[in-house]
């Protein structure tokens, strides 16, 4: 379908990962000049649209997606504008896989389908900093009763198959600090060495078992990991302070027992909390799998994302979310980043089937 090809092209070639309002204007104006929705941009720029609110069905489908993006490698911009290529049945740029071509997938079915529910389009901004526009939005009272959000589920279970992904891990990230006395390192035993009580909550941590969970049968299995140790101001200093960052993978319903290295005498601080998902209705994540079965040749499995997503927050306020979009494991964030136009065209199929059959 050459309209999603030329929607994402243009939405890719808008660059948007230190300010996404250019990206934000052109999704907005194309929405009022295409279709007759309830179309509104908040303080923080998020693009929200609503269709069919008046409809018998008291229940709401919301198709989710983001249009800011991470920092381009230096082949995909030239002159403080993107690069966008196409070839070999594939668009290149900054943005195609993550994930403004669901977005022109879910604007496309916005405009095209004959909904049986309120339809509800969003696009949010800041994703890739926390998902700062999708908090934003559910504090002003964002709370559909259905979401899909088109993060990439391309090629989980299989090769080309799109999946439908039911659960996904969340993030925290901590710095655990330890506290000591400064000392000549000629008389260690006048100071007390914050490295040495670092290394116990190191050892503390690697003890901590990660916690598992299964929806729908599916298994999500978290990870705890010390990723970066800080400490000491000079080779012939005992260190008075060192600071350890540990990255943990969360899991539906759970959480790794961390408070465990407050027994060492250090401070612990969390400095990041991405909830994770887990879909609440498998009914709900069946009819998706169906859509997507019907739109092509593989059969989609119900499958777990590795990393946090706007679900996630939706989730959270009680949205029975799924995750199910054109993007395939290894192509977000990279310099050759791209996205399948066959899969593009799917996952429009998929998208509007799921709007008129709700």
């Amino acid at each position: 379908m050459a309209a999603v090809t030329d929607l994402t092209r243009d939405l890719v070639a808008i660059p948007s990962h230190e300010d996404e309002t250019d990206a934000g204007d052109f999704i907005e104006a194309w929405l009022r000049e295409e279709t007759d929705a309830d179309v509104t941009r908040d303080e923080v720029g998020n693009v929200i649209a609503r269709r069919n609110t008046d409809a018998d069905a008291n229940e709401s489908l919301a198709l989710v997606g983001h249009h800011d993006v991470v920092p381009p490698d230096d082949t995909q911009a030239t002159g403080g504008e993107y690069v966008v290529e196409e070839r070999d049945g594939r668009l290149y740029g900054r943005g195609a896989a993550d994930m403004k071509g669901a977005v022109a997938a879910a604007m496309l079915t916005f405009r095209d389908s004959d909904p049986s529910v309120e339809l509800v389009f969003a696009s949010f901004a800041g994703e890739e900093i926390g998902g700062e526009g999708a908090r934003h939005a559910i504090d002003e009272g964002f709370a559909p009763d259905y979401a899909i959000v088109g993060e990439g589920t391309t090629g989980y279970s299989s090769s080309e198959t799109t999946d439908v992904a039911v659960a996904h891990k969340g993030r925290r990230a901590s710095t655990i600090t330890a506290r000591g006395t400064a000392a000549h390192a000629s008389e260690p035993g006048a100071g007390e060495n914050a490295v040495y009580t670092a290394c116990e909550a190191v050892e503390t941590v690697r003890a901590i078992d990660a916690p598992a969970t299964e929806v729908f049968g599916e298994r999500v299995t978290g990870s705890v990991v010390v990723t970066e140790i800080d400490g000491g101001s000079a080779w012939n200093v005992i260190p008075e302070s060192c600071s350890i960052t540990v990255d943990e993978r969360t899991v539906p319903g759970e959480r790794a027992p961390l408070t465990t290295v407050e027994s060492v005498d250090v401070e612990w601080t969390v400095d990041q909390d991405l909830p994770p998902m887990a879909c609440d209705d498998e009914a709900f994540a069946e009819a998706v799998r169906a859509a997507a079965a019907a739109v092509q040749e593989g059969e989609p499995e119900l499958v777990t994302k590795p990393h946090a997503t706007d679900a996630g927050w939706l989730a959270e306020t009680g949205v029975t979310c799924v995750i199910c979009g054109p993007a395939e494991p290894g192509e977000a964030h990279t310099k050759d980043e791209s996205v399948s136009l066959d899969v593009l065209d799917r996952c429009y199929e998929l998208y509007r089937m799921m709007a008129e059959s709700q």
